[in-house]
């Protein structure tokens, strides 16, 4: 589904829901929920602080929808709800001192579901585990980035959102939001080198 149809599509369950329609509501939910817990969970690091958080941001939402006027996309809208409610949440735990001494080596189950079983032509398994570890890589890399370009390369690379978007949601001008994401692409190249050169590749 191309995004126009995604934004067309948001809008006539916003208009549902205001006339009455609660199922309305759960298809945003439903299009929306994993995607906002993927994004709280590269923002907090801690599975069940993105579960809270994720039910937070979609009660705020539930309960402002009848406010938002449609000045930007539901989309951009909800990300933004979403990453005020993450940094509120990362302010709140880092004054409780609560990432002190974390280990970012602990895996994250950030998939979409549980892995599937592979058939007989799938790829080696050899490269399934080098593709894993690469990808564990890049997820403790991206975790270890100051807030600013973890927020940056989350909504950017992970996310899709464009420059315009993640402008919009975080406050801050084009400009500055393409310097945290090469600044933060950069980083995670610097992090990811010995990964690289062990892979053989390059």
């Amino acid at each position: 589904m191309v995004r126009n149809e995604i934004d067309r599509e948001d809008a006539q369950c916003i208009e549902r829901f205001l006339a009455g329609d609660d199922r309305a509501f759960e298809e945003l939910l439903f299009r929306y929920q994993r995607r906002i817990f993927n994004l709280a969970l590269r923002f907090l690091r801690v599975p069940d602080e993105a579960e809270d958080v994720t039910q937070e941001i979609f009660v705020k939402v539930f309960r402002s929808l009848e406010g938002f006027r449609g000045d930007s996309k539901f989309s951009t809208w909800l990300y933004m709800v979403a990453a005020n409610h993450c940094r509120n949440r990362i302010k709140y735990l880092k004054r409780r001192h609560y990432y002190d001494g974390e280990s970012l080596d602990a895996p994250i189950d950030d998939d979409d579901g549980p892995r599937r079983q592979y058939a007989a032509n799938d790829p080696d398994p050899a490269e399934l585990v080098s593709a894993e570890r690469t990808r564990i890589a890049v997820r403790k890399a991206i975790d270890r980035l100051n807030d600013d370009h973890r927020e940056a390369i989350v909504l950017c690379d992970l996310q899709g959102l464009s420059y315009e978007e993640i402008a919009e949601i975080t406050g801050q001008a084009v400009g500055t939001v393409k310097s945290r994401i090469h600044r933060a692409r950069s980083e995670l190249a610097k992090m990811l080198k010995p990964l690289v050169e062990a892979e053989g590749v390059g």
